[in-house]
């Protein structure tokens, strides 16, 4: 549901001028959504969505394109800010964060999109990644090991 919702939030932003967040919700509804005001300002804020000014002078929510590099830096300082220590066993990588942080460095390592990684579990403080290969494991260890020191 959150997905089909910020999909339409994306579509109603390209597509009228949305100067407030009541005027978004107003849309949503108008969309068969049924939300929150609570609701929308936590989208806008997962979303990233920022007000510019028009040409009018008037003010409309849009949504900002990260750079991919941008996206990147950002994934590595999640890692180097989280990480603690790894191990493996044979094509499972454990992972130990600082505690609260293993959600948050899972989800970078997922976005690094290294073809190595299957996927991630994580925890509190700990992260399970199921990596193809036992090869690969060392292999991912020592990307981590790159950016983290």
């Amino acid at each position: 549901m959150k997905v089909n919702r910020h999909q339409k939030i994306v579509e109603l932003v390209n597509k009228f001028h949305i100067e407030t967040q009541e005027e978004l919700a107003d849309r949503l509804r108008e969309e068969g959504f049924q939300i929150t005001q609570a609701t929308v300002s936590r989208d806008i804020r997962d979303l990233k969505l920022t007000k510019v000014q028009t040409d009018d002078g008037r003010q409309k929510y849009v949504v900002l394109k990260a750079t991919e590099n941008a996206l990147r830096e950002k994934y590595i300082r999640i890692l180097k800010d989280g990480f603690v220590s790894m191990d493996m066993a044979l094509n499972i990588l454990v992972i130990k964060t600082e505690s609260g942080m293993a959600m948050a460095v899972a989800a970078a390592i997922d976005e690094m999109h290294w073809h190595e990684v299957v996927g991630c579990i994580a925890g509190d403080d700990t992260i399970m990644c199921a990596i193809r290969t036992v090869e690969d494991t060392a292999a991912v260890m020592e990307k981590i090991r790159k950016i983290v020191l």
